[in-house]
């Protein structure tokens, strides 16, 4: 029996949920760019969804890696200012920081929320900024119909035609599966700065999200000069 606690459990599934899907979707980036240009110049032809998959799948590369990056501390800051105090002051500052990035956070995941349920037949939170429930929905606020531009609809999703679509036909993939990456790139992106905040408040972290790449590559260019 597994002796980690929920909360290493579920932070270690997110984390080989991130890579494992920014792996899958640089290699079929990769592999339909490679393909629709061998079919250009070698064929005159081409994928002509090729484009707008590969779009689709850069912006879910780029809302995966936005929650990624956060967890390997890849996102720049300027802690220059902040590191002229002593520790407790700094670690003050450190949750101030995390508190008005977990407020965004959580301001993001609403209005993704609400721009996805628009085309997944679900209903709108309530509230001006932050959600303080959901809609009462109507059939007018149906939208699962609308499609996308050039993708067609794989047969392996026809299920979720009488489900989505009232079982009508649907000719291009509906919108709600693209984006429906926004919704999940805002909640992975709150989930890692709840992770983020939590090590700053336990100490086992000093800053929120700041990354020294400049610092570093100084230092790579000291030590080089050095073994010259």
């Amino acid at each position: 029996m597994s002796t980690k606690p929920p909360s290493s459990m579920l932070g270690q599934a997110v984390n080989e949920l991130e890579e494992t899907l920014i792996a899958l979707i640089l290699g079929a980036m990769t592999i339909i760019t490679f393909v629709n240009v061998v079919l250009r110049y070698g064929f005159n032809t081409g994928l002509t969804w090729g484009l707008e998959v590969t779009l689709f799948l850069f912006a879910w590369l780029v809302l995966f890696g936005i929650s990624y990056a956060v967890k390997v501390t890849a996102h720049l800051g300027v802690d220059a200012l902040v590191n002229v105090f002593p520790p407790h002051v700094r670690k003050t500052l450190a949750l101030i920081a995390a508190a008005l990035c977990l407020i965004y956070a959580v301001l993001l995941l609403k209005g993704a929320w609400d721009y996805w349920a628009n085309f997944a037949n679900l209903p709108q939170t309530t509230g001006r900024w932050f959600p303080t429930g959901f809609e009462e929905m109507r059939r007018t606020s149906y939208r699962g119909w609308y499609e996308v531009l050039e993708t067609p609809m794989p047969e392996w999703l026809r299920f979720l035609e009488p489900l989505m679509n009232e079982g009508e036909h649907y000719e291009k993939i509906p919108r709600f599966i693209p984006y429906a990456i926004l919704p999940i790139g805002m909640a992975l992106l709150l989930f890692r700065l709840v992770q983020a905040t939590i090590r700053i408040w336990t100490g086992e972290a000093q800053g929120l999200i700041a990354s020294h790449e400049a610092e570093d590559a100084i230092d790579d260019v000291k030590h080089m000069n050095r073994e010259d």
